[in-house]
């Protein structure tokens, strides 16, 4: 296998009239998604934009996969946008991409014509074109799948948004792997809650492509509503989560489970930030019959490259492992020098294998700096991939996540890690979601949180469990913690105030 249309193309053969993917309301059978995708491929084709990027400002809702996909037929690559994102962001992405087309709804017409964007094409005008079979083919025979697929921005460091690109090696390196591990199957119902612009997708659409199970995008809104969402995953018998723990965080402290439950989940698996056992613990006793497992994955390694599914008990004062890396990945644990880490001790999380990305659209030096050559090697050219995480292996050979690299201070003349802070609070009564920052001009500790409990209770809860040098000088209470678009906190945000 070299393409990952592959999947779509061996699935529309056996089912081609089953859902392939629905909003609970509308949706599109593998039918639709196969001749609209071919269609646009088609479409682009006709207007010499092979190899090329084609961005697509849609929304999460099926026809964007179609979208994508009919993008690699057109023998280019797509790079997902949003109408929800900030202009500014999307003018960024859009002045390093310079992309030869466009592709939106017909509402976002304006919108894309006020941007530098190349070609604008309403969806329904490349969607129910003529399907051009002979230049389809061309196309095919002489795609490689060391070709790109995608780019998705990421958050730079700089304030510039990163473009990684991914190609049909890796990701099907990547589903190849996943799929087994997690036991996805052609009974598969996942409940997307991961916005399409971000990669953490695509493990819920090409398994779907793959084994003609279902995905459903989950309304935003009902993510305001956790009683409401429960009964939406009930009603659409939706097996399989794959959210990041925001999420999940956000339906079981709100004592969702005291007026409902899942009926029907089998599989939940989690990333992003860490689980707070306090609020897995809920999770675990409303669904007993249900796996769960911690994801770990940059997307420079084409989404999840490490898991651990949860086999004991955990007190509140622990961090979930992250567990081993996938088949065919290997993780290097590698101390400053670049040698190994010594055995129990801590070291930066660095990846190699199939599933490593291209690098960095239009942008040598940080992929230069990123994607190095293997330090323990030097007898030909091997490119792993430096995370920028900290781990360590426990005594059961099981790798802990210890935050990032940049979130290890000195402080008072110790080194501390801020994520060990944040474990420490998580584990209180009252307390719902946790960041701790350090105001480096200041020279202080700053922790925000959410939940009912009082900062002056919150302070006493972390001395009986930190040290005197590790408690923090600033207590911070928020009614909502500041979000990234992916659903993980803000970090930057909250450094930037400073305790303010």
């Amino acid at each position: 296998m070299r393409n990952i249309l592959e999947y779509l193309e061996a699935t529309v053969r056996r089912k081609p009239y089953e859902t392939a993917f629905s909003d609970g309301e509308k949706g599109m059978t593998f039918r639709e998604v196969y001749d609209q995708a071919r269609a646009i491929g088609s479409f682009l084709l006709s207007r010499e934009f092979r190899g090329k990027p084609v961005a697509v400002l849609l929304g999460r809702e099926p026809r964007t996969v179609a979208a994508f996909l009919g993008a690699i037929y057109g023998g280019c690559y797509y790079v997902p946008l949003d109408r929800e994102m900030p202009r500014e962001r999307l003018e960024q992405i859009l002045a390093t991409l310079t992309p030869g087309a466009l592709i939106c709804a017909e509402e976002d017409e304006k919108l894309a014509e006020s941007l530098n964007c190349g070609e604008i094409i309403p969806y329904g005008r490349a969607a129910f074109g003529i399907i051009r079979e002979e230049a389809l083919a061309q196309v095919r025979e002489t795609q490689l799948d060391t070709d790109p697929i995608y780019v998705v921005f990421t958050s730079g460091s700089t304030g510039v948004p990163k473009g990684v690109i991914g190609s049909h090696r890796a990701v099907i390196d990547y589903i190849e792997n996943l799929c087994p591990v997690l036991k996805f199957h052609e009974k598969t119902v996942f409940g997307n809650q991961t916005p399409l612009y971000f990669d953490a997708c695509l493990k819920e659409l090409l398994p779907a492509l793959k084994f003609g199970g279902r995905v459903v995008f989950i309304p935003k809104k009902l993510f305001t509503s956790p009683v409401r969402l429960v009964e939406f995953l009930n009603q659409q018998k939706i097996n399989t989560l794959c959210w990041v723990t925001s999420a999940l965080t956000l339906v079981s402290s709100l004592g969702t489970f005291e007026t409902i439950r899942p009926r029907f989940l089998q599989t939940v698996a989690f990333a992003s930030e860490v689980f707070p056992v306090r609020q897995l613990e809920k999770w675990r006793r409303a669904c007993p019959g249900a796996r769960f497992l911690n994801l770990y994955g940059p997307t420079e390694t084409t989404g999840i490259c490490c898991y651990y599914e949860v086999d004991r008990e955990f007190s509140e004062e622990e961090t979930l492992p992250i567990g081993r890396p996938f088949p065919n990945t290997q993780i290097l644990l590698l101390d400053e020098t670049g040698k190994p880490a010594a055995p129990g001790e801590p070291g930066e999380i660095c990846i190699r294998g199939t599933r490593l990305t291209l690098g960095y659209y239009r942008d040598e030096q940080r992929t230069a700096e990123a994607f190095i050559q293997n330090p323990l090697q030097d007898l030909y050219p091997e490119k792993i991939y430096r995370t920028g995480d900290l781990g360590r292996y426990n005594d059961r050979g099981e790798l802990l996540f210890l935050g990032r690299r940049d979130n290890q201070i000195k402080h008072m003349g110790h080194r501390i890690e801020l994520g060990e802070i944040e474990t420490a609070a998580a584990a209180l009564a009252g307390v719902r979601s946790v960041c701790c920052v350090y105001d480096g001009e200041n020279q202080r500790i700053v922790l925000y949180y959410t939940g009912p409990r009082e900062p002056r209770l919150l302070g006493e809860g972390l001395k009986e469990k930190l040290p005197r040098y590790m408690l923090p000088q600033t207590l911070r209470h928020l009614t909502a913690m500041p979000m990234t678009p992916n659903g993980k906190i803000d970090r930057n945000l909250l450094r930037r105030a400073g305790g303010k």
